[in-house]
Protein backbone atom coordinates (compact mmCIF):
# COMPACT_ATOMS: atom_id res chain seq x y z
CA UNK A 1 0.00 0.00 0.00
CA UNK A 2 1.43 3.42 -0.76
CA UNK A 3 1.90 6.11 1.42
CA UNK A 4 -0.65 9.01 1.03
CA UNK A 5 0.86 11.98 -0.64
CA UNK A 6 0.18 15.31 1.17
CA UNK A 7 0.21 17.08 -1.96
CA UNK A 8 -2.14 14.48 -3.34
CA UNK A 9 -5.76 16.48 -3.64
CA UNK A 10 -8.18 16.25 -0.66
CA UNK A 11 -11.64 14.62 -1.78
CA UNK A 12 -14.69 17.46 -0.90
CA UNK A 13 -15.68 15.58 1.87
CA UNK A 14 -11.75 15.29 3.29
CA UNK A 15 -11.59 19.04 2.90
CA UNK A 16 -14.67 19.51 4.92
CA UNK A 17 -13.59 17.84 7.56
CA UNK A 18 -10.43 19.08 7.87
CA UNK A 19 -11.88 22.46 8.27
CA UNK A 20 -14.90 21.85 10.42
CA UNK A 21 -14.09 22.99 14.38
CA UNK A 22 -13.21 19.99 16.41
CA UNK A 23 -16.22 19.59 19.24
CA UNK A 24 -14.75 18.97 22.51
CA UNK A 25 -15.76 16.31 24.69
CA UNK A 26 -16.91 17.07 27.49
CA UNK A 27 -16.39 13.78 30.31
CA UNK A 28 -19.48 12.63 31.80
CA UNK A 29 -18.19 12.77 35.62
CA UNK A 30 -17.02 16.92 35.10
CA UNK A 31 -20.50 17.57 34.04
CA UNK A 32 -22.05 15.47 36.87
CA UNK A 33 -19.50 17.11 39.43
CA UNK A 34 -22.27 20.52 40.40
CA UNK A 35 -24.92 17.53 40.96
CA UNK A 36 -22.90 15.52 43.16
CA UNK A 37 -21.78 18.96 45.63
CA UNK A 38 -25.80 19.86 45.54
CA UNK A 39 -26.75 16.27 46.52
CA UNK A 40 -23.67 15.71 48.92
CA UNK A 41 -24.90 19.22 50.85
CA UNK A 42 -28.60 18.36 50.79
CA UNK A 43 -27.49 14.80 52.59
CA UNK A 44 -25.59 16.57 55.01
CA UNK A 45 -27.83 18.98 56.36
CA UNK A 46 -30.49 16.70 56.05
CA UNK A 47 -27.70 14.51 58.69
CA UNK A 48 -27.30 17.38 60.97
CA UNK A 49 -30.74 18.41 61.53
CA UNK A 50 -31.28 14.76 62.23
CA UNK A 51 -28.60 14.55 64.49
CA UNK A 52 -29.65 17.71 66.19
CA UNK A 53 -33.24 16.83 66.93
CA UNK A 54 -31.87 13.63 68.52
CA UNK A 55 -29.36 15.54 70.48
CA UNK A 56 -32.46 17.88 71.60
CA UNK A 57 -34.55 15.19 72.47
CA UNK A 58 -32.33 13.68 74.56
CA UNK A 59 -31.47 16.72 76.68
CA UNK A 60 -35.55 17.14 77.03
CA UNK A 61 -36.14 13.29 78.21
CA UNK A 62 -33.41 14.03 80.75
CA UNK A 63 -34.52 17.62 81.70
CA UNK A 64 -38.35 15.99 81.73
CA UNK A 65 -38.52 14.35 85.21
CA UNK A 66 -37.09 17.38 87.34
CA UNK A 67 -39.75 19.08 85.69
CA UNK A 68 -42.42 16.75 86.54
CA UNK A 69 -41.05 16.41 90.13
CA UNK A 70 -41.15 20.23 90.39
CA UNK A 71 -44.90 20.74 89.01
CA UNK A 72 -46.18 17.47 91.12
CA UNK A 73 -44.78 19.43 94.38
CA UNK A 74 -46.27 22.68 93.40
CA UNK A 75 -49.86 20.80 92.45
CA UNK A 76 -49.77 19.10 95.98
CA UNK A 77 -48.98 22.05 98.42
CA UNK A 78 -52.17 23.27 96.21
CA UNK A 79 -54.11 20.93 97.02
CA UNK A 80 -52.88 19.90 100.74
CA UNK A 81 -53.62 24.35 101.35
CA UNK A 82 -57.21 23.71 99.73
CA UNK A 83 -58.00 20.52 101.78
CA UNK A 84 -57.25 21.67 104.96
CA UNK A 85 -60.72 23.40 105.88
CA UNK A 86 -62.86 20.19 104.78
CA UNK A 87 -60.59 17.91 107.35
CA UNK A 88 -62.72 16.69 110.15
CA UNK A 89 -60.16 14.11 112.15
CA UNK A 90 -57.83 16.08 114.28
CA UNK A 91 -54.60 13.60 113.78
CA UNK A 92 -55.25 13.57 109.46
CA UNK A 93 -55.53 17.67 110.32
CA UNK A 94 -52.19 17.63 112.23
CA UNK A 95 -50.66 15.27 109.80
CA UNK A 96 -51.76 17.22 106.44
CA UNK A 97 -50.63 20.82 108.53
CA UNK A 98 -47.03 19.02 109.06
CA UNK A 99 -47.06 17.85 104.77
CA UNK A 100 -48.09 21.87 103.98
CA UNK A 101 -45.25 23.04 105.73
CA UNK A 102 -42.51 20.31 104.39
CA UNK A 103 -43.92 21.01 100.65
CA UNK A 104 -43.24 24.88 101.18
CA UNK A 105 -40.14 24.56 102.43
CA UNK A 106 -39.12 21.51 99.71
CA UNK A 107 -40.98 23.64 96.93
CA UNK A 108 -38.78 26.64 97.77
CA UNK A 109 -35.77 24.35 98.03
CA UNK A 110 -35.77 22.75 95.10
CA UNK A 111 -35.20 25.81 92.81
CA UNK A 112 -31.44 25.84 93.43
CA UNK A 113 -30.37 21.87 92.75
CA UNK A 114 -33.04 22.07 89.35
CA UNK A 115 -30.54 25.07 88.20
CA UNK A 116 -27.69 22.59 88.12
CA UNK A 117 -29.35 20.95 85.58
CA UNK A 118 -30.92 23.47 83.78
CA UNK A 119 -34.11 24.33 85.15
CA UNK A 120 -36.00 26.72 85.97
CA UNK A 121 -38.70 26.22 88.15
CA UNK A 122 -40.38 29.69 86.85
CA UNK A 123 -40.23 27.97 83.24
CA UNK A 124 -41.83 24.51 83.31
CA UNK A 125 -42.88 23.07 79.87
CA UNK A 126 -46.67 23.78 79.57
CA UNK A 127 -47.30 20.02 78.37
CA UNK A 128 -46.14 19.39 81.96
CA UNK A 129 -47.79 21.36 84.10
CA UNK A 130 -50.85 20.46 82.26
CA UNK A 131 -49.97 16.87 83.16
CA UNK A 132 -48.97 17.32 86.09
CA UNK A 133 -52.37 19.59 87.22
CA UNK A 134 -54.26 17.24 89.34
CA UNK A 135 -57.58 18.32 87.63
CA UNK A 136 -58.95 14.67 88.10
CA UNK A 137 -57.22 13.94 91.71
CA UNK A 138 -58.82 17.52 92.50
CA UNK A 139 -62.40 16.20 90.91
CA UNK A 140 -62.37 12.68 93.14
CA UNK A 141 -61.34 14.81 96.51
CA UNK A 142 -64.66 16.74 95.91
CA UNK A 143 -66.77 14.15 95.28
CA UNK A 144 -65.82 12.56 98.16
CA UNK A 145 -66.44 15.47 100.33
CA UNK A 146 -70.17 16.11 99.25
CA UNK A 147 -70.54 12.15 99.93
CA UNK A 148 -69.31 12.78 103.39
CA UNK A 149 -66.44 10.60 103.51
CA UNK A 150 -63.65 13.16 102.42
CA UNK A 151 -61.24 12.02 104.91
CA UNK A 152 -60.75 8.38 104.12
CA UNK A 153 -60.65 9.43 100.85
CA UNK A 154 -58.52 11.92 101.40
CA UNK A 155 -56.49 9.89 102.81
CA UNK A 156 -55.62 7.31 100.36
CA UNK A 157 -55.26 9.96 97.31
CA UNK A 158 -52.70 11.54 99.24
CA UNK A 159 -50.30 8.43 100.04
CA UNK A 160 -50.99 7.76 96.69
CA UNK A 161 -49.76 10.51 95.47
CA UNK A 162 -46.64 10.53 97.85
CA UNK A 163 -45.33 7.46 96.47
CA UNK A 164 -45.49 7.86 93.35
CA UNK A 165 -43.49 11.48 94.02
CA UNK A 166 -40.92 9.16 95.53
CA UNK A 167 -40.83 7.09 92.94
CA UNK A 168 -40.09 9.94 90.71
CA UNK A 169 -37.57 11.11 93.04
CA UNK A 170 -35.76 7.72 93.18
CA UNK A 171 -36.05 7.74 88.98
CA UNK A 172 -34.09 11.09 89.38
CA UNK A 173 -31.59 10.40 91.97
CA UNK A 174 -30.20 7.25 89.73
CA UNK A 175 -30.05 9.35 86.33
CA UNK A 176 -29.14 12.61 87.17
CA UNK A 177 -25.09 13.67 87.44
CA UNK A 178 -25.39 16.41 89.57
CA UNK A 179 -24.24 16.26 93.19
CA UNK A 180 -26.45 19.14 94.45
CA UNK A 181 -29.47 17.44 93.18
CA UNK A 182 -28.98 13.92 94.46
CA UNK A 183 -28.23 15.62 98.05
CA UNK A 184 -31.28 17.22 97.97
CA UNK A 185 -33.16 14.00 96.81
CA UNK A 186 -31.85 12.28 99.53
CA UNK A 187 -33.15 14.57 102.37
CA UNK A 188 -36.42 15.28 101.17
CA UNK A 189 -37.03 11.80 100.21
CA UNK A 190 -36.48 10.97 103.87
CA UNK A 191 -38.84 13.12 105.32
CA UNK A 192 -41.43 12.35 102.69
CA UNK A 193 -41.18 8.74 103.19
CA UNK A 194 -42.21 9.30 106.92
CA UNK A 195 -45.23 11.28 105.58
CA UNK A 196 -46.08 8.96 102.79
CA UNK A 197 -47.02 5.63 105.54
CA UNK A 198 -48.56 7.98 107.60
CA UNK A 199 -50.85 8.69 105.01
CA UNK A 200 -51.11 5.31 103.56
CA UNK A 201 -51.98 3.81 107.52
CA UNK A 202 -54.57 6.56 108.57
CA UNK A 203 -57.08 4.21 107.54
CA UNK A 204 -55.61 0.98 109.17
CA UNK A 205 -55.60 3.13 112.30
CA UNK A 206 -59.18 4.24 112.84
CA UNK A 207 -60.59 0.76 111.45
Amino acid sequence: MNAMNPNQPQSGIDYLNSIAPQQQKTPLTRSLRPIHYVLGIGILLILLVIIGAIINGIAYGAKAPPQQLAARLATTARIVESSQPYIKSGKLRTLNSNLRLFLTDINRDIAAPLKTVGIETGKLDPNIITQEAGTQLSGRLEDARLEARFDTRYAEEMAYKLGSTLELMEKIYNSTGSASLKSFLESAYKDLETTQKAFADFNNDQS
